[in-house]
């Protein structure tokens, strides 16, 4: 009964602390955010206040989705060195309680947090973050010039046509690549010579053909010409453009299975789209090997002393074992790596890392 009780304490405040830490930091983010898109946007008489909020509303998940490692990693560290230099963790081993038993709650808080990040928390920013790509889209692309805002990634894709071939960029894309915004395309014949550059505000596929809309042709030796509504030929499908033209972290944990099923059919590499799945399948791990590494310091602080050095160290390690993470996906966008491996490696070596830390200093 004693260790029921301890165990929904510590649980309580050391999700208390990353709760805390997560708004802060969400907070901090937005803020920062809406400065940025007010900068980048002072100069487009269009975007109002409540526009540049609803766009960093729809941001914010999207950026916060990345911080959650680092808030369960700060929420257990702080929850960790409280309790021991308040000596509640000595009073825990008193009773005895192994560091085993005080360690689970918050391990199982942290993998309740990782599943909700993941089937929830993800889903809602996948949303959001297309609901952003697509007003920054109608925001930035409003111009005919087809240059791209600062720091906009946009999206590019070929295809054959019976004209020949062409090469389609686009800052945006909604409705599972059906609709793009900020359009620009150039058009080559069959022997591979730019016959026209085409720019536009928006894009839509129909039957055989995308249909642009305030479309801009530009032709070599030619004066520009300005068209409501513009078609270029395609033989493309919704299916085939969607591993070019939509990101990753636009689409739903519940719909990235799909999503590789229709790039495989369709031919175009998944690599980008299984890597994704994979990570969201291992952030609940990665969240308890977080947890590990607090632990790891929390029980050195109030058995060794040294709290600022301690402190800096487990912070030290949990930020390499999120840099290590970090560069195992990117292996594995590049096909280096595997993407299970690419996914799984950092979250699982960092949990044996950590039980094997603590075997050594608590079993001998």
């Amino acid at each position: 009964m004693i260790g029921r009780i301890l165990g929904f304490y510590f649980a309580r405040r050391f999700a208390s602390a990353v709760v805390l830490i997560f708004l802060s930091c969400v907070t901090l983010i937005v803020l920062v955010d809406f400065l940025e898109m007010a900068r980048r946007t002072a100069d487009r008489e269009q975007v109002t206040l409540g526009l540049l909020a609803l766009i960093t509303l729809y941001r914010a998940p999207a950026f916060t989705e990345q911080l959650m490692p680092f808030a369960v990693l700060f929420g257990a560290i702080s929850t960790f060195v409280l309790l021991s230099r308040r000596l509640e963790l000595v009073v825990a081993r008193a009773v005895g309680l192994s560091v085993w038993q005080f360690i689970t709650p918050p391990v199982l808080v942290a993998f309740l947090i990782g599943v909700f990040a993941t089937t929830v928390f993800n889903p809602v920013s996948a949303n959001f973050k297309e609901r952003a790509n697509q007003i920054e889209g109608e925001i930035f692309g409003s111009s005919s010039s087809g240059l791209l805002p600062q720091g906009k990634k946009e999206f590019w894709v070929r295809q054959q046509s019976v004209d020949g071939q062409s090469i389609i960029q686009a800052q945006a894309s909604q409705q599972g690549g059906r609709a793009l915004t900020g359009v620009v395309v150039f058009e080559f014949d069959k022997a591979d010579r730019l016959v026209e550059r085409v720019e536009a505000r928006s894009a839509t596929l129909g039957d055989g053909a995308w249909i642009l809309t305030d479309a801009r042709v530009l032709v070599p030796g030619l004066d520009h010409q300005h068209y409501d509504t513009y078609l270029i030929a395609t033989n493309l499908d919704p299916k085939q453009i969607q591993e070019s033209l939509i990101a990753p972290e636009t689409v739903s944990f519940w719909q990235l299975p799909a999503a590789i099923r229709s790039a495989e059919q369709s031919g175009f590499g998944a690599e980008r789209y299984r890597l994704q799945l994979q990570s969201l399948l291992a952030r609940p791990f990665l969240l308890v090997a977080m947890v590990l590494i607090a632990a790891v310091v929390g029980l050195r602080v109030f058995r060794f002393g040294g709290v600022g050095q301690t402190i800096l160290g487990g912070v030290l390690a949990g930020f390499l074992l999120y840099v290590g993470t970090k560069l195992a996906e990117d292996l594995g966008e590049a096909g280096i790596v595997h993407p299970v491996a690419a996914s799984w490696f950092p979250a699982v070596t960092g949990i044996l890392l950590g039980v094997l830390i603590l075997l050594h200093r608590e079993d001998g």
